[in-house]
């Protein structure tokens, strides 16, 4: 024995997209404390079906896989893009950090700001949530689901059979795509989903040693954030496919969320923001859930079935 530490075995999704923002979250690990990481590229249920999102439940669709693998010991940990995450806890596993948080907004990458595109034309998004504040926002366009990559959606407008599709701004960014970003959704016209442009780092709840090291990752501020947004989703007993948004933003030792249950046809919605200390995050987002629910958040939330 020399002395040196195996290299650390992180696991990731195949998708470009996610070793990309693996390998960012691998180079920083190394970066801080010398540590080698492997990446172990995980094909996950939610990667080869190709049943829409909302058929699926949404939830833990690109979890699971990675999370066999951890429990499994073929890996030590593993990243996810917090959305994917489902809000109700694992026991076998932690959440041992949340590194910065990137851009948190939705982009949609198209011919023209939505505002110009002419009536009828076809917009792209596999997401309930995204679907019913774009019709809030543009009725009398035709909003069409669809899945694949970033590069699959993208080729979709550039060959023009669609005028549009709406992607995490974080993610175009990751993979230097922003170029062909034609409007960034302010979180006023569209909010995003809770945790969206965040990142999670999870290992098992027994590795004390590993939760150790990779706590250097850990962001304090984005945790407090989308901790908050998370609980909001969880109290509503909603799954990551329901047309739930929610954000997050501090200023010093406050946080001010603010979340919306949207109906499918963008018609109706409950909206409500608060603000509270950043050190109760959790109570924040339950209670902020609890006075949706109060004025019919539930309601719109069972509506997406019908």
């Amino acid at each position: 024995m020399n002395g040196v530490a195996p290299p650390l075995r992180m696991g990731t999704r195949r998708s470009l997209m996610a070793t990309t923002q693996s390998g960012l979250v691998a180079a920083r690990l190394t970066e801080l404390t010398g540590r080698a990481v492997e990446l172990v590229g995980v094909t996950t249920f939610g990667d080869v079906t190709r049943a829409v999102l909302t058929q699926l439940g949404g939830t833990g669709v690109f979890v699971s896989a990675l999370r066999d693998k951890l429990i499994e010991g073929d890996i030590d940990f593993a990243v996810h893009s917090l959305k994917d995450l489902p809000t109700t806890p694992d026991p076998r596993v932690v959440i041992a950090a949340i590194p910065p948080r990137d851009d948190h907004r939705d982009a949609l990458v198209g011919t023209a700001k939505l505002a110009d595109l002419p009536p009828g034309a076809k917009i792209g998004t596999g997401s309930p949530r995204r679907v019913a504040q774009l019709r809030a926002l543009r009725p009398d366009l035709e909003y069409v689901p669809i899945r694949g990559n970033a590069d699959t959606r993208i080729a979709k407008v550039t060959s023009g059979e669609l005028q549009g599709i709406v992607l995490a701004a974080a993610g175009l960014g990751r993979l230097g795509r922003e170029a062909e970003i034609s409007q960034i959704f302010e979180v006023e016209e569209m909010l995003p989903a809770p945790g969206q442009g965040a990142l999670a780092v999870e290992c098992l709840a027994g590795r004390a040693d590993l939760i150790e090291v990779l706590s250097v990752l850990d962001d304090a501020r984005t945790r407090a954030a989308v901790t908050a947004e998370r609980a909001v989703l969880n109290a509503l007993e909603a799954g990551c496919a329901a047309p739930v948004g929610a954000y997050s933003a501090d200023r010093g030792r406050d946080l001010f969320l603010t979340a919306a249950v949207v109906a499918v046809d963008g018609r109706r919605a409950v909206r409500k923001s608060t603000a509270g200390t950043s050190s109760a995050p959790m109570d924040l987002g339950r209670d902020l859930a609890a006075e949706m629910i109060a004025e019919g958040a539930g309601t719109l939330i069972g509506e997406r079935a019908h």
